[in-house]
């Protein structure tokens, strides 16, 4: 039980480090290269 809470609170740490990464990423460079679609 305890592995199992930890490891959804590391995918959920993971998944909004991403967004907040992405988000930084697209205010810092607005005219990127690699569009992601």
């Amino acid at each position: 039980m305890l592995i199992f809470a930890l490891e959804a609170f590391l995918a959920l740490g993971l998944l909004i480090f991403i967004v907040v990464w992405t988000a930084s990423g697209k205010k810092k460079h607005p005219h990127n290269k690699r569009p992601l679609r």
